[in-house]
């Protein structure tokens, strides 16, 4: 019966190896089972025949749980119970034993005044369109004092990888926050109720200025875990861009207006310009304006062209050139996609599910190589031919 349920489910479109996992079954005796027909007959699992010869008698047991339950040590744990029996020549079990028990007797329950550990859930949240989720932090850039810094916003698109909005200020502020957040959402014509805005747990972000200019402008807030540091990672692979750059020099800027200067040259060429690798290199300006679709078809022509005038170079189809249709944010287990035939799987961009091609060309060549060809041929003119 088992065997039957399992198999109606494989029918319906569920990976096998997942369902073993689910029911608590071994592939392999499920592969034998499915040997002795399709059914498989009855569940031939018994367990153990014996106890172990180890195992503790009832009496133990009751002795365990009287010594964990004593006035002295209903409010310790096993980790000084048993070495504090030792002390007084005496073995009961040991901790792990004592655990075993008291977690068979339903007593491991949390004890104290101290509050229990909260389980945190991941933040995601994924976005289909522009305007639906936006990433922001704080970074820090050195100025030609030591130990003296100013301090960067930026607010980014993580569907079309834009930057929103930023500014650079002499301190970190919830106000200069709100006052940013505010200008952007009116930039790009926010509506309410339509809009997620992620960060982390700095002070700034939860700023109770900011937190009302959010619930003034009908966007909901959304928070990293506590001390976790990759509940961000747009922000963080957007600022990994920005320090890494060929003309970031590194030096110290002279005050908050040098640092401008500097950062609004590097706005203006992060969305104009720069083709990002996360949304199938196009420029953010582009994809956010949904300008991209055109682009990545006249790329898919571009290669068919390629492969007509030489097909003796390619063993199979050229590369898709696939839209993001959706990204995600922390997806810690993105949808698999059937790699025969459409191409599709993986994940790209930081901490992103997505949906792309995959990174090598059918004729062999790598991604680099397929992108520094692309780049040929779009110089040498023959996208528009």
């Amino acid at each position: 019966m088992i065997l039957g349920w399992l198999m109606e489910a494989v029918r319906a479109g569920a990976r096998i190896e997942r369902a073993c996992e689910v029911i608590g079954l071994d592939l392999r005796t499920v592969q034998r089972w499915r040997a002795r027909g399709e059914n498989g007959g009855d569940d031939l699992r018994r367990g153990p025949h014996s106890a172990p010869g180890n195992a503790l008698s009832e009496a133990e047991r009751a002795a365990v749980l009287g010594i964990a339950r004593s006035k002295e040590f209903r409010d310790a744990s096993p980790k000084t119970i048993v070495p504090t029996l030792a002390d007084r020549g005496e073995y009961v079990a040991s901790e792990s034993t004592f655990y075993r028990v008291l977690r068979g007797a339903g007593e491991m329950t949390h004890r104290g005044r101290a509050r229990p550990p909260t389980p945190r859930p991941v933040p995601t949240h994924t976005a289909t369109g522009p305007n639906q989720v936006w990433s922001w932090d704080i970074t820090y850039l050195p100025t030609t004092v030591r130990g003296v810094f100013v301090y960067l916003y930026l607010v980014m698109d993580i569907w079309s990888r834009r930057i929103m909005g930023w500014a650079v200020h002499p301190e970190e502020s919830s106000d200069h926050a709100a006052t940013l957040f505010a200008s952007a959402c009116a930039a790009a014509g926010v509506l309410p109720g339509t809009l997620v805005l992620h960060s982390d747990n700095g002070g700034p972000m939860r700023g109770a200025t900011l937190l009302a200019t959010l619930q003034k402008l009908g966007v909901m807030p959304s928070y990293s875990r506590p001390r976790v540091s990759d509940d961000n990672p747009f922000s963080e692979a957007l600022f990994r861009t920005l320090k890494y750059m060929p003309w970031y020099s590194g030096k110290p800027f002279e005050n908050a207006a040098d640092a401008s200067r500097w950062v609004e040259g590097f706005v203006g060429w992060y969305n104009r310009e720069h083709l990002h690798s996360g949304i199938s290199y196009v420029t953010p300006d582009a994809r956010h304006q949904q300008l991209d679709a055109a682009q990545l078809e006249q790329r898919r022509a571009l290669y068919e062209l390629a492969r007509e005038r030489h097909p003796e170079r390619w063993s199979g189809p050229t590369r898709r050139w696939d839209r993001e249709e959706e990204v995600s944010l922390n997806a810690r287990h993105p949808r698999r996609h059937e790699r025969a035939g459409d191409g599709k799987g993986g994940t790209t961009g930081a901490g992103a599910s997505s949906r792309k091609s995959p990174q090598k060309g059918s004729d062999g060549t790598t991604s680099t190589g397929l992108r520094a060809a692309g780049r040929e041929l779009v110089k040498e003119g023959l996208a528009t031919t």
